[in-house]
């Protein structure tokens, strides 16, 4: 299969958009991490169509390794969506340089949170794929451009919905190791969505709103409706 062609248009990536550097928050250990004071989410909450339910908090609380475990999964995942992403758009230097950065960050976050996995002693078990991203998948276009521009619209989503869902943990778990490190996580997380967007935007000659208010719409579904499994990025519990 022929690699698409970037189209000419007046959408570039900002470079000034980067994700955060790796030579400042690069430890693996989470105690030496620092944790911004505070952190604006008013754009993602903004850019989501609705909030968790206080249901799904509840339940995730109640079965925080689970949790913590299907977070692993999501920052994996990530990488290797951004990894996909960068071997079938080799044609830009910003878009590629973009895409190294989250794979990089991403991982880190990945490597982190097995850290947590391994400090509180906590086996690995097998976690099937919940309803979330697939829910929102299947409703990609089939031809390209379009279909890697949804598929960065829908990242966009995840990764806000993720920096909406750390806040939500921090402000109830009593783990505050735990707490913390969401707290950490909210200054990358908030940034990731707006990433995604631009780099949906800079495939497009059209501007790109009419998608994302589709995809807005799908995702809030997903995650305000009932849902079986218990997931990151599931609904309340049926």
């Amino acid at each position: 299969m022929s690699k698409p062609t970037m189209p000419t248009n007046s959408h570039a990536i900002n470079n000034d958009t980067t994700v955060e550097s790796s030579t400042e928050e690069d430890s693996v250990d989470i105690s030496q991490l620092r944790t911004p004071n505070k952190v604006d989410l008013s754009a993602v909450y903004g850019f989501l169509g609705a909030r968790t339910t206080p249901d799904w908090v509840a339940a995730a609380i109640a079965d925080l390794p689970l949790i913590i475990q299907d977070h692993a999964n999501c920052e994996k995942k990530a990488a290797g969506t951004a990894m996909n992403l960068l071997f079938r758009y080799e044609f830009s230097y910003d878009l590629q340089r973009k895409l190294a950065q989250l794979i990089r960050e991403e991982m880190l976050h990945y490597e982190q949170v097995l850290g947590i996995m391994n400090e509180r002693g906590q086996e690995w078990r097998y976690l099937s794929a919940g309803r979330y991203a697939k829910g929102m998948l299947k409703h990609k276009r089939t031809y390209e451009p379009a279909a890697m521009i949804d598929v960065l619209i829908i990242g966009a989503f995840i990764e806000a919905r993720s920096c909406e869902r750390f806040a939500a943990l921090a402000e109830r778990i009593d783990d505050e190791r735990l707490a913390k490190y969401y707290r950490y996580l909210l200054k990358s997380e908030s940034r990731h969505f707006e990433d995604y967007l631009a780099l949906a935007q800079s495939l497009s000659t059209e501007a790109i709103d009419e998608r994302v208010a589709f995809f807005r719409e799908v995702e809030a579904a997903l995650i305000t409706s009932p849902d079986t499994e218990l997931r990151f990025h599931s609904g309340p519990p049926a």
